[in-house]
């Protein structure tokens, strides 16, 4: 069974792949496709734009977020196409680890000259 490191690692690598082929500046949409592709084969489960329901004082809203990709029903990534990283960037994935109940989530930013200067990987408490 593959750990949750196990899985960020194929998942950074792939992203490094697509990022040295295509470079920065393309829009999220490709990069998120062409990752879920090549993570799914890899013989990992991949959700796209999956629906994050969110829970208040007994109310539900079902489509309270989106989160772009969930891999294997356990790690959350986010993605990002912009020379402006943002703080609120990793908020928001700490928030969608927090109401999933995951652990691991990564922030990947196309938007850098170095894939590497644009991955943040981020373990919650939770799960």
């Amino acid at each position: 069974m593959r750990t949750d490191d196990d899985i960020t690692e194929i998942i950074i690598g792939e992203a490094i792949k697509i990022h040295r082929r295509l470079g920065p500046g393309v829009f999220e949409g490709p990069y998120e496709a062409f990752l879920a592709h090549g993570l799914r084969n890899r013989g990992l489960t991949v959700e796209q734009q999956l629906a994050l329901p969110v829970t208040y004082d007994g109310m539900t809203i079902p489509l309270g977020y989106r989160v772009d990709l969930m891999v294997e029903d356990r790690v959350i990534v986010e993605l990002k196409s912009t020379t402006n990283p943002n703080p609120v960037y990793l908020r928001q994935l700490l928030t969608y680890l927090r109401l999933s109940e995951k652990r691991t989530g990564l922030l990947i930013n196309f938007g850098f000259d170095r894939l590497k200067d644009g991955i943040q990987r981020v373990v919650n408490g939770w799960g």
